[in-house]
């Protein structure tokens, strides 16, 4: 059974830093996408960084420079760090990963495993 667990949200201030994690079981990352989105209420979810078949990463225009997505297999772990947090990055975060294949990892409908959500929370 495949399960993605977010960690790492909280409240914090602009121009401050989180890490969310997501830890991966029942998963595997071969041929798959796997990355972060988020949502505010009334939007539609937003793709925010992305880790594709062949381990190229790529973000959304709105978190470029500032997030960095890494995977650390030994520990079945997606990170997500978030560097200059500003108010609107305040959201639902969930990490997702698609199956059995990927064509391209900014699809968000080619994700059908997601987690829970981890809520966070930018204060100016």
């Amino acid at each position: 059974q495949v399960q993605l667990v977010e960690s790492g949200g909280g409240s914090v201030q602009a121009g401050g830093s989180l890490r969310l994690s997501c830890t991966v079981s029942g998963y595997t990352y071969k041929g798959n996408c796997i990355g972060w989105f988020r949502q505010t209420p009334g939007k539609e979810r937003e793709g925010v960084a992305f880790i594709d078949t062949d381990g190229n990463v790529s973000y959304g225009w709105s978190v470029k420079g500032r997030f960095t997505i890494s995977r650390d297999n030994a520990k079945n772990t997606l990170y997500l760090q978030m560097n200059s947090l500003k108010p609107e990055d305040t959201a639902m975060y969930y990490c997702a990963g698609t199956y059995p294949y990927c064509y391209t990892a900014l699809d968000l409908y080619e994700y059908n495993y997601w987690g829970q959500g981890t809520q966070v929370t930018v204060s100016s």
